[in-house]
């Protein structure tokens, strides 16, 4: 798990490209979120919940994998 520590956020939108300027955070990631034909979303505890909510083409129900310790 220590090699994931140097992820950063990308919640709580997860975007892509020129979309993902501005939306993500400078906390390490803890969580991955699993999207639908998008790479994981590497999300810090904070930004779990709303990413779940908000983030584009999240699977449901979530699936969610722990890769880092807060």
């Amino acid at each position: 798990m220590s090699n994931h520590r140097t992820v950063r956020c990308r919640g709580p939108y997860g975007g892509e490209g020129a979309q993902a300027v501005g939306t993500d955070c400078s906390d390490p990631a803890v969580f991955e979120v699993a999207r639908y034909d998008l790479p994981s979303l590497p999300v810090c505890p904070i930004h779990l919940g709303p990413s779940l909510l908000v983030a584009s083409r999240v699977l449901w129900p979530p699936e969610i994998r722990l890769i880092g310790r807060p």
